[in-house]
């Protein structure tokens, strides 16, 4: 399913979603330089997230093979900042471009939920929970993690908590065709969560996926967004959505600038 709006609308500018989508768009084209081979090589070498590394799982002075030719060498120390700036690298243009789809169409409404301070700290946590997650389900790996997709998981997951019965119109693949259809958030959201779980379930028994996707950081994000947006959403925000029936109606809404 490929969403492409919903019936939530928009009540503040949302800055910190355009600046996030901003800031990615930036490192693809600036650093990454568009996917292309050796300036994308570099960039993951240098800021993706490997495991094997951070657990010292794969010593230091080795070499992954990232494409023909092109070897990342591991240096000294688990890197954690890189738990963080692996979260703005892609690996091509689907990558990105899907990735900031689904966060364009979901972010602004939880960024609304919360004011921009709050959300920036919201998307910071879910990234680095769905990193570690991956981590921990597969702590030897040498393949590097990049993508912005475990933050956008918890986004995701604190969308359906909030929002599970508004709308989303998505394109759904029958046939040759895309066919828009209309489905309440926790339909869209809760096929797509099912979908990472089932996917990533050969990994439990020990079998390696080959298609390159870290769903245990899906799953994670999703986790962490869903457990914890009430404690970053405003309470009166909450109470004007009649999901928190305890905080004071009289003081209005008020985001933090």
């Amino acid at each position: 399913m490929i969403p492409f709006r919903d019936e939530n609308p928009t009540i503040h500018i949302p800055v910190v979603t355009y600046a996030i989508v901003a800031v990615n768009v930036a490192v693809w084209l600036l650093v990454e330089r568009m996917g292309a081979s050796y300036p994308l090589a570099q960039a993951i070498c240098s800021y993706g997230l490997i495991p094997g590394q951070l657990t010292g799982h794969v010593a230091a002075g080795a070499a992954i093979e990232l494409g023909p030719g092109l070897y990342c060498p591991i240096g000294h120390g688990p890197a954690y900042a890189r738990i963080v700036t692996s979260m703005f690298l892609h690996g091509s243009w689907m990558h990105i471009i899907m990735n900031m789809w689904f966060f364009w169409i979901f972010g602004n409404n939880i960024e609304d939920s919360m004011g921009r301070g709050r959300f920036a700290a919201f998307y910071l946590m879910c990234g680095i929970v769905a990193a570690l997650a991956q981590v921990a389900m597969d702590p030897a790996s040498p393949v590097p993690i990049v993508g912005a997709s475990g933050a956008i998981s918890g986004v995701m997951g604190a969308y359906l908590v909030l929002y599970p019965r508004v709308r989303v119109y998505t394109f759904v693949p029958l046939g040759f065709f895309l066919t828009p259809i209309a489905l309440p958030a926790w339909a869209m959201l809760g096929y797509w969560i099912a979908l990472q779980l089932f996917s990533a379930l050969p990994q439990v028994a020990g079998v390696q996926s080959n298609g390159g996707v870290a769903f245990w950081a899906h799953i994670g994000g999703f986790a962490m967004g869903a457990a914890t947006i009430k404690l970053f959403a405003n309470p009166a925000y909450l109470a004007s959505r009649g999901q928190n029936p305890w905080a004071p109606q009289h003081l209005g809404w008020r985001r933090d600038r």
